[in-house]
């Protein structure tokens, strides 16, 4: 697989992650997911890039899932194609810098994994969701831990067991998505999503990221004491000193990381 399948290039504080397979709907294959592994460390080792943008080519599909015709059915490639995608979708779903999902046409099947696994999701109002594996006597396995962490449990079984197409509109609705924007506002609608995130302090967003990740599953007792020992990690930063300072100064603070 050329490496142009996967394209990452950066913009000032961002890093953007392109699917370039526009002639195969934007389906990743098992090469693809790797790649996608290596980008993450490139963007989480550069103090530079403080969001990661995940996008499709064109204008018709985010991802349609995975390369059906990469050889999912033979056994143990197939096997390690998904424990790839497995680490992928936790890598994401845990990346210390904010991610944001630019959904610029259909997102379906595994596609959902990655945009489930962001922190924020924009998609254009034609865009079309779903999980179609059950019609070809497959079933969204891994994603499923995703799903239900966004969606309620009967809306989420609905979706996956008929496999039918969701509108933008009811993605917005299920809280599969953030953002939605009509084509011809979506970019600046996405562009002003990045230039936010950028501008926060980024050892601020990301301790806070780790902290509400590690208290997912605890009792509240515990989740409540963990969280105020993070908070003051989080206020003791210079970061968190020149945030106030510049608030009682009236004016944009200047963040470093530190």
């Amino acid at each position: 697989m050329p490496e142009t399948d996967l394209i990452y290039t950066r913009e000032d504080a961002v890093a953007h992650i392109t699917i370039n397979r526009e002639a195969h709907r934007n389906a990743i294959s098992g090469q693809a997911v790797r790649l996608f592994l290596d980008y993450l460390d490139r963007a989480e080792n550069n103090p530079e890039v403080r969001v990661v943008c995940i996008t499709g080519a064109g204008d018709r599909v985010f991802c349609s899932g995975a390369d059906l015709g990469g050889g999912m059915t033979e056994g143990g490639a197939a096997a390690n194609m998904f424990r790839s995608y497995a680490r992928l979708l936790t890598r994401l779903y845990h990346f210390p810098k904010p991610t944001v999902a630019r959904i610029n046409g259909h997102c379906l099947a595994g596609g959902t994994g990655f945009m489930l696994a962001c922190d924020m999701v924009i998609a254009t109002e034609d865009a079309l969701f779903g999980t179609p594996e059950v019609n070809v006597g497959l079933f969204p396995m891994m994603i499923g831990a995703l799903i239900f962490r966004n969606v309620l449990r009967k809306k989420a079984m609905e979706m996956i067991l008929l496999g039918e197409k969701l509108t933008a509109r009811q993605a917005l609705e299920m809280g599969m998505i953030t953002r939605m924007a009509p084509r011809e506002g979506f970019n600046n609608e996405v562009n002003k999503v990045l230039s936010a995130l950028a501008a926060k302090s980024p050892i601020g967003l990301s301790l806070g990221k780790k902290a509400f990740n590690a208290v997912e599953n605890m009792e509240l007792d515990d989740a409540v004491n963990h969280l105020s020992d993070q908070l003051a990690k989080v206020a003791a930063t210079k970061d968190a000193a020149e945030g106030i300072t510049a608030f009682l100064e009236k004016r944009k603070p200047v963040f470093k990381g530190e």
